[in-house]
């Protein structure tokens, strides 16, 4: 409850937005393996930001 107010970290943002592509290219790899392959692509670059913002603080 105390939590409610709080604000995400850019971090935390980026953690949130690449478990949601990841999970979406997992459902599609079994039905279309292309677009699985590029929600993987766009997770990649999300995880890149990711380690580069760590990488900085």
């Amino acid at each position: 409850m105390f939590g409610l107010f709080k604000k995400k970290s850019p971090a935390d943002k980026l953690r949130e937005e690449y478990k949601k592509l990841s999970q979406e290219a997992f459902d599609l790899s079994k039905t279309d393996r292309k677009a699985a392959d590029l929600k993987t692509a766009e997770a990649d670059k999300i995880m890149s930001q990711l380690e580069a913002l760590e990488g900085k603080g």
